[in-house]
């Protein structure tokens, strides 16, 4: 059984037998607001507090993941307004990686700039074989918000995040998997699916154990 949890303007969350969907909603490129960072954290503090949700896939619909910051937003904030938006953001995605069980981001089409580290905070990505990955700030004129070089230095090391971030270039699905950006790759529209086939394994744990065991990992 299906139920909408949770319903803001541009972030859903459903929850089906244990496993939570944290829906991002804005299509169609899912760019990220400010409002919209706000929303998706409310909706990772909100799975996060269910004792009846097991694992959680983050996913931004059958076309596209996320392509980052909304431009057309970032064009108009000045500085004090700039650091702000970064530091909403940047509270989204702590939101998503302290969610206490596992979670799996859903990527399809492009998961690019904060789109990315959005897709980084999670504990497991797949994605479809012909996904684009970037850290595309720069192509903008503008660097990673706070945090998310250091989130993608973790993922690939220091001189591969450094190459992705200086250049803004895409990385292609193959090279998204070699670099440890991306886990798992399968046919595109497979992607949700696949999702669910890897949180249905941890539906007979104990949620309390789940928080536990990810919690030794500490906080990314």
């Amino acid at each position: 059984m299906t139920k909408r949890e949770f319903a803001a303007e541009f972030v859903e969350v459903h929850v089906t037998d244990g496993i939570g969907t944290l829906l991002l909603a804005r299509p169609p490129l899912n760019a990220l607001t400010r409002q919209m960072c706000r929303e998706i954290g409310a909706a990772a503090e909100e799975l996060g507090q269910r004792s009846d949700v097991n694992a959680v896939i983050v996913y931004g619909g059958h076309e596209v993941f996320c392509t980052g910051d909304d431009d057309h937003e970032t064009s108009t904030l000045d500085a004090a307004e700039a650091r702000v938006a970064g530091a909403v953001c940047r509270a989204a995605v702590d939101a998503v990686a302290a969610i206490p069980r596992p979670t799996v981001a859903a990527v399809t089409g492009y998961a690019l700039g904060s789109g990315l580290t959005l897709a980084l905070a999670a504990d497991w990505r797949i994605s479809g074989d012909n996904v684009k990955v970037g850290s595309t700030e720069i192509l903008s004129g503008r660097a990673p918000a706070e945090g998310a070089a250091a989130r993608l230095a973790a993922a690939v090391g220091d001189s591969r995040a450094k190459d992705l971030v200086f250049s803004g270039r895409f990385a292609g699905a193959e090279e998204a998997v070699s670099l440890g950006l991306i886990d798992q790759l399968v046919a595109p529209d497979h992607v949700y699916d696949e999702a669910q086939q890897w949180a249905r394994r941890f539906l007979d744990s104990s949620p309390e154990a789940l928080a536990t065991a990810k919690a030794a990992f500490g906080v990314r």
